[in-house]
């Protein structure tokens, strides 16, 4: 019983469930990213590169049972019992990873801006002859009564 006790206050915590959510947003984030990546940044690099789909770029390391030699995929090879190094796939992932990556330093980025105080400008300025807190703007210390020129500062 005790143990179903500790269980709920567990996943009713805020950090739990913030985790949860965090998980179900990124796993969402991380699929966009990948249609990102393979549906817009990837082509035009291919285009770029001249039909070069990083994709399907993979070198047999062991041939197929039935011999044959020509395949198109990484898939196509496998299917025959080819063993295959499949380095295009690698390289599409890395790519996803560094925009994902990007992604995330900039979202955290501009969170930090927007938690970050504006800079107070101060309204208060010590007086020079006793040391006493006084509005900004004053000309005389309410305080010791001495006049204050105008360099006095904080």
């Amino acid at each position: 019983m005790r143990f179903w006790k500790e269980f709920k206050e567990f996943a009713v915590k805020g950090n739990a469930v913030d985790l949860a959510i965090g998980v179900i947003i990124g796993a969402a984030f991380g699929s966009v990213i990948t249609s990102l990546v393979k549906d817009v940044i990837m082509p035009p690099i291919s285009v770029l590169s001249g039909g070069l789909d990083f994709s399907n770029k993979f070198v047999i390391l062991r041939a197929a049972k039935d011999g044959s030699a020509a395949f198109h995929t990484p898939a196509d090879a496998a299917k025959a019992g080819a063993i295959t190094w499949n380095y295009g796939n690698f390289i599409t992932l890395l790519i996803n990873f560094l925009i994902v990556a990007t992604a995330v330093f900039l979202l955290v980025r501009v969170i930090n801006q927007l938690r970050k105080p504006a800079e107070k400008v101060p309204d208060m300025k010590d007086c020079p002859a006793c040391a006493m807190k006084i509005p900004i703007k004053a000309t005389r210390c309410p305080h010791c009564t001495s006049e204050l020129s105008q360099a006095a500062t904080r």
